[in-house]
């Protein structure tokens, strides 16, 4: 837990955490908050083996590159932005955020005054009526470079070009500009449709000494700082020496293979969404890596083809979603026979779950390591080194 700065902020430092329901530990020391982490952590997956000390960050506070505000108007008229409250689609406003990036809170702001000057109508969930949705920005947090997508239920905008120029005059550090469609009514979001207002439609940033292309709907992790250890710690517990073929399973847009190829012979990353394969190919171009090549399908079916075309892998990382993995990928994993496993989890319930399947297949749990990616939530990750004992 060292390293980190302990803050002493008590409750009522978020006014807004009661209704929102995202900061569970406000009125909590930073400190306590690694602890009650740690303790967790402990009690679900203690039985695999130790868990090492959690990895604090070292700034707990603004470190979301990625914040969403909800439209909304109050019942004078005013146009806000806000989240959904906990387990409902009701919105609570919100001005400021102790765990979001202070320049775009402040872009959310311009973007509600300048709502109501361009007399855009907010979109009403219930009655599906209204343009204005969302509006999702990312930044870059090494490269500086801003994103804002704006979410409307139509393609068609009233003065985009004025209503453009204005927000780029009241915000230059702004660098990419993008009108996402979602004309349906669903809990998503974005829409599948961009339409690029203003410069190039992406943003870029670095990672691990290398840079990546963000483009509105490419999964990329929110706190950059605390995703640099997390994968230099997945790294190194893989155990890498240039000599393996790796793959990078639900590898998004290649940022766990990236990382890791400048210590693999070969690296092989596998998505089903296409959008972020195709980013991935477009950050291995950018890093001129060689030996990294990405595939558009079903990491299960295809380690399970690899196996039946007797090719082999060395190491496997896998970083599913919350919900965890599957018993046919764990399957496919094991059928594969890579010496190791490095498993990423966003959540210790479902990793522990799926730890207790690999262990009923003959693996041992080497090394975990917790790593507080989203400080002030009751969320945590955790990577875990698993290594075969039984052919």
């Amino acid at each position: 837990m060292s390293g980190q700065k302990e803050l002493k902020k008590q409750d009522g430092a978020c006014p807004y955490a009661k209704k929102c329901g995202g900061c569970t530990y406000q009125g909590k020391t930073y400190e306590e908050q690694l602890k009650i982490k740690q303790k967790y952590v402990s009690g679900l997956l203690g039985k695999f083996g130790k868990v090492a000390p959690i990895l604090g960050a070292e700034c707990p506070e603004h470190y979301r590159n990625k914040v969403h505000g909800v439209f909304g108007r109050d019942k004078k008229g005013n146009v806000f932005t806000g989240i959904y409250e906990e387990n409902s689609h009701r919105i609570v406003p919100v001005e400021d955020c102790l765990i979001e990036d202070e320049r775009a809170t402040a872009i959310l702001k311009t973007l509600c005054i300048m709502a109501k000057q361009f007399k855009l109508q907010i979109y009403d969930e219930d009655r599906e009526t209204g343009l204005l949705r969302h509006a999702l920005i990312r930044v870059g947090r090494t490269t500086g470079e801003i994103m804002v997508v704006l979410v409307l239920s139509s393609p068609i905008m009233p003065s985009k070009n004025n209503f453009t120029k204005e927000l780029c005059r009241r915000h230059p550090e702004i660098t990419t500009i993008v009108l996402n469609v979602n004309e349906k009514r669903t809990s998503m979001v974005l829409g599948s449709r961009n339409v690029v207002l203003y410069g190039k439609g992406y943003i870029e940033d670095m990672l691990c000494g290398l840079r990546f292309r963000i483009s509105p709907n490419s999964f990329y992790q929110i706190n950059s700082e605390q995703t640099e250890r997390l994968y230099r710690t997945a790294i190194d517990f893989a155990g890498l020496t240039g000599k393996e073929r790796v793959i990078d399973a639900y590898c998004g847009i290649g940022t766990i293979g990236a990382s890791a190829a400048g210590r693999a012979a070969e690296v092989l990353g596998v998505e089903l969404n296409k959008d972020a394969v195709k980013d991935a190919v477009t950050n291995a171009k950018i890093n001129q890596l060689k030996n990294i090549r990405f595939w558009n399908e079903d990491a299960g079916k295809y380690m399970v083809r690899m196996a039946e075309n007797h090719e082999h892998a060395d190491v496997v990382f896998m970083d599913p979603p919350r919900s965890g993995s599957t018993p046919e990928f764990i399957n496919s994993v094991h059928t594969l026979k890579p010496k190791k496993v490095v498993y990423v989890s966003c959540d210790p319930a479902t990793l522990q779950r799926d730890l207790e399947l690999f262990v009923k297949k003959g693996w041992k749990v080497h090394k975990i390591q917790p790593v507080d990616m989203f400080p002030y939530t009751g969320h945590v990750e955790v990577v875990t080194c698993l290594q075969r004992v039984n052919s």
